[in-house]
């Protein structure tokens, strides 16, 4: 679900014009990201990926049972170590939901994840003889659901205790936004909670490029499918959208510009009218219950 990335130096508009042009072409995404211009976020090292998971984990209390919690990651992205890591810290169950199936399947990285979670002094799932992905999955009793929204709507009401999400949530097509928030309201139990890193910037040259443009032109398929589609929603309406399906909100931190990345005189009406104090905010990281 996270965008992809092309080489840093390159201006914001050049960059666009690359992924358009890149993601027409041929080649699966396994290609591209093995030349590095495509890459799903950081998953693929290990260490990343666990620091990841601690923050969102650590920062959180929901029930433990006896058997495990279950647990529920949105956007996994380039691998799936996240199945592995929940397991080290207790899950009985993990869902794994993305737009796609982007995840490696050559076992190396995992077995190097599993080394990673022994040398921190956690329980790795014993994954010696797994053969394939599908079987290390089956150890970490773990599911990969790869059609989005449509994946989420698939789980029961009520089943899921933590739900977690790293630079994901910007990344979902605006139409589908409040849906997507109220499914993960639906599957979370009683007493569960979501913990969600967003980001805010343009994921072309981490400004505000990206509310430039009209939204009938930005909404469409021929954008949305190119590799830097982010729904623009900003902080003060996201959270809206939250409390409106039934959410309890705690902002865990924000992020903030010192000035506007973007002149405002080049932004579209309907963002240009925002307040500064909107407009200067990068990131953020929300606990929902």
């Amino acid at each position: 679900m996270c965008s992809v990335s092309i080489k840093q130096a390159l201006p914001w508009w050049a960059k666009i014009v690359a992924k358009i042009i890149l993601s027409r072409l041929p080649f699966g995404y396994r290609f591209w990201q093995r030349l590095n211009l495509f890459k799903l976020g950081g998953m693929e090292e290990p260490e990343y990926a666990r620091e990841v998971f601690a923050v969102h984990f650590d920062r959180v209390d929901f029930p433990r049972k006896a058997g495990g919690f279950t647990a529920l990651e949105l956007g996994p992205g380039d691998t799936l170590f996240s199945a592995m890591i929940a397991y080290a810290h207790g899950a009985a169950q993990c869902y794994l939901i993305d737009v796609g199936r982007y995840a490696r399947d050559d076992l190396g990285p995992y077995r190097a994840m599993a080394d990673v979670l022994h040398k921190c002094g956690l329980t790795a799932p014993d994954i010696n003889n797994a053969e394939n992905l599908t079987q290390l999955l089956n150890i970490c009793n773990a599911q990969y659901l790869t059609d989005g929204l449509h994946s989420l709507k698939t789980l029961p009401a009520d089943s899921v205790d933590f739900i977690w999400s790293q630079a994901v949530l910007e990344h979902i097509r605006l139409n589908d936004f409040h849906d997507m928030v109220d499914e993960m309201h639906r599957v979370l139990r009683p007493g569960g909670v979501c913990s969600h890193r967003v980001d805010l910037m343009d994921h072309l040259s981490d400004a505000l490029n990206n509310l430039r443009f009209s939204t009938q032109l930005w909404e469409s398929d021929f954008i949305a499918r190119s590799g830097f589609y982010t729904n623009r929603i900003r902080y003060t309406e996201m959270l809206e959208h939250f409390e409106a399906v039934g959410f309890d909100i705690e902002v865990a931190g924000v992020d903030r510009w010192g000035t506007t990345p973007t002149p405002r005189a080049k932004l579209r009406k309907e963002f240009c009218k925002l307040p500064d104090d909107e407009l200067l905010i990068s990131g953020f990281d929300v606990i929902l219950r």
